[in-house]
This record gives structure tokens, sequence and C-alpha cells, in this order.
């Protein structure tokens, strides 16, 4: 099958969307399908464009096996409502070239990635002239989010892009989203429910099995016996990350108890001042694939951060990480949310903004190693068998060949893949 991936995010992006589909994409190939895709230079999450992808110009890679075509775009030092708006727009614009030489190739899914959703009318245009199906990924509700965190004014501009909004959604052949409770959100949007699936974040269990050389804690200082508390990805305006620094302050007079803060983006010297004075929280870098296992294992407690208001318009994409890796989440999130109802079976959930109860949560887990391990294996448990990558990228194969082919010589598909 020939497949067009259509992603503002993509690899070799460390976090976020992009690491999703530069997995995506290489699982497929590796399938045996042929891949391309249409995507932007690396530049997230740091909101600054890697320096061996620098220069306004196209460029052309294969990157194992995937045929990548990648369109420049402007980047913002910091990112606001607008600028935000003008970086998804420009990225439309350049990358029509790409996507209008795919015509010749003919392919039979065009996959497109939400946000940005400004990509997806010529999405459409493209799949209507080449007769390839269109399927839309919602990674986020970039419309609801953006006026609900305040990047953007209410209003008549609301009420023009929600219109937007669902008048493109319900023109696509399939759509899918990352969690119940967004999929169910394309429904209340008018997607027909026969059109709707789950493909959610999933975790390569055998890559974070490879533990590596690195020992974080010895690198930082922290003795082998304390308890270490985590936050690694991007430190932006959707997490509400300021509380980590206002709970690490209440529990400062704890010697036995550690924070490490890894990630990076526009939040990062804010976050930093505010940590000021605070001899055990530590600050890392985003670390190399190679070593994150390691990362994540040098921890106790993980710590999820996010703001009410971003609450089932966005699934945070780390999550899926953290429970694998067998210790618990400390999260911010109302328990009716698709997070918190989550989070509640594997670890601790408190009000957002309430950075007192995060401290007292993660004082207690401190205290209580017995409940950080029965808490910890259960996550680890879940994660295996909802969010095993294998398991969800044959399902979403699966999907691909129903969507494009007729029953019968779909289910053949299928089965002569599943042989493979």
């Amino acid at each position: 099958m020939k497949i067009l991936l259509y992603c503002l995010n993509y690899a070799p992006e460390l976090t976020g969307i992009g690491k999703y589909t530069g997995e995506q994409a290489e699982w497929l190939a590796a399938r045996g399908h042929q891949v391309r895709v249409i995507t932007a230079p690396p530049y997230y999450p740091a909101w600054k464009i890697d320096r061996a992808y620098r220069g306004l110009r196209y460029r052309r890679e294969m990157r194992h096996a995937v045929d990548v075509m990648r369109a420049p775009l402007w980047v913002p030092e910091r990112p606001s409502g607008v600028k935000r708006l003008l970086h998804l727009a420009s990225f439309a614009v350049t990358s029509l070239g790409w996507l209008a030489r795919q015509v010749a190739w003919r392919p039979d899914v065009v996959f497109t990635v939400e946000p940005p959703l400004f990509c997806s009318p010529a999405t459409l245009l493209f799949a209507r002239l080449t007769g390839a199906k269109a399927w839309l990924h919602i990674q986020d509700y970039e419309v609801d989010a953006a006026f609900k965190l305040g990047l953007l004014k209410g209003g008549l501009p609301q009420r023009m892009a929600s219109t937007f909004e669902r008048f493109i959604m319900r023109r696509y052949d399939h759509v899918s989203s990352i969690s119940h409770t967004m999929v169910a959100l394309a429904r209340q949007k008018g997607v027909d429910a026969t059109r709707v699936s789950m493909l959610p974040n999933w975790v390569d269990l055998a890559a974070l099995a490879r533990r590596g050389d690195a020992d974080f804690r010895a690198r930082l200082g922290i003795p082998a016996n304390a308890v270490v508390a985590l936050y690694s990805g991007t430190i932006g305006t959707k997490q509400g990350i300021e509380i980590l620094a206002d709970a690490a302050r209440h529990l400062c007079s704890r010697d036995d108890l550690h924070f490490i803060i890894c990630g990076a983006g526009a939040g990062v010297p804010a976050l930093r001042a505010q940590c000021e004075g605070l001899a055990r929280v530590h600050f890392l870098p985003l670390q190399s694939a190679e070593d994150f296992p390691a990362l994540l294992d040098c921890a106790d407690i993980h710590l999820m951060p996010q703001r009410a208001d971003a609450a089932d318009l966005v699934l945070p994409s780390k999550l899926t990480n953290m429970l694998a890796s067998g210790k618990p989440v400390v999260a911010t999130a109302a328990p009716d949310t698709e997070l918190g109802k989550l989070v509640i079976q594997f670890g601790s959930l408190v009000e957002p903004g309430n950075s007192v109860a995060m401290a007292d949560a993660i004082a207690a887990l401190a205290d209580d190693p017995p409940r950080r391990q029965a808490l910890g294996s259960a996550g680890k448990a879940w994660a295996a068998a909802h969010l095993d990558r294998d398991a969800v990228l044959a399902e979403f194969e699966r999907t691909l060949l129903r969507l494009r082919a007729p029953r019968g010589v779909a289910d053949q598909a299928a089965a002569d893949l599943a042989g493979k």
C-alpha cells in the first residue's frame, strides 16, 4: 500500500508528536508498505530548528526506508497565540509544493496529523484529485485548546474557527484520536460514529527494557537511597509546569527527596528562575533515545502537571512511558477527566494548580515504598496490555486496509500481512 503521512512534527524529534509519527512511518515501511512523509524540519520542543536542518530550504532524505520531504517554516522564539497561528500557517503554505508533487504518485491513503488543521483543506482536495482515502488523526484539539488556554480570544473568531473545524472533520473518510474522550468529542463535532476510531499513543516496551549505561543519579550527585521525583517532557504553556517549582519549594526541607526536571521548551528560563536556590532540584536537557530508558528508571515517582483548562483536549503523550516504566505517577487533573480516571489507578491525583496538594502527594509516596511498588507494577501491566507498540500499530494497519479496499479484499490482505 502507498501511504502518505502529512504532519508538522517528525523524527528525529525526541518528544511529542514527532516521536510517534516517526515510529509509525518506519513501522509501516518495515511491513513492506511504500511510505512518504511531508513534514517540517525538527524544531520541537525547543522551538528552535535543529542545527543540521537550518536554512529556509526544501530538503528530501531517506530515513529507515521512509521517503521524507521537509518544507521550511517560521518558528517563533516565544510562541504566543497569534505567533503560533502564523507558525502553523507557514507550514501549511510552504508544504503545498511537496503535496502537489505527490499527485502523480497517487497514494492509497493520505494520513494527516492535527495540529495543524490548516493543512486539511489541501489534504482533502488532494485526496479527491488522486482517489486516495483521507484520514485525519487528532493528537490535540488545537482550536478548542487555543481558546480555553487563553492563547486566542473567544467570541466571533472562536465560532468561526469551530465551524471551520467541524466542516473539515466531517469530510474525512476516517478520523481517529488518542483517547476515548477525544474520540467521543469527534462524534460530538459531527463525525459519523462508523468513521471514528481510537489510535492511542503507544510505548515501545522492548526499547524501555534496554537500560543502557547512563547513571543519572551519579551524574547529578543524588544518593542511591534518595527518592527521585522526575518530570520529563516539554516545558511549555499547556503543562502548568510552574507547579513543580512550588511543590519542590514546599518540600525543600527534605534531604531525602530530589527533583529532576528534564526537557526543553519556551518555559525553561522561567522555571529555572522559579527553582533558584533549591539545591535538590536538578535540570537536564532532553535525553537521547538510548539514554531515555535509564532516565525513566532512575525515578521513583513520575510527575505530570497539566492545566485544568486543557483537560480532555490533549492527553499527554509522556504518560505512556511513565506507566510502562513501572513507577507511580502524580498528576494534576480532575477526577472526571480521562487522564484523571487513568492516573488514579496507578498513582495520585491532585487538583490542578494546587502545589500544596501536589507536595503532599509526592511526600506520601516517598514515605511508602510498598505502595509505590504496587502502583508502579499495576501501571506497567496496564501499559503492556493496552499500549504495546506492535499491537497498536497492527490494529492501525488493519484499519488502513479496511479503509482502502472492499471488505473481502481487505480481510485477505490483513491475513497475508499477519503472516509476515
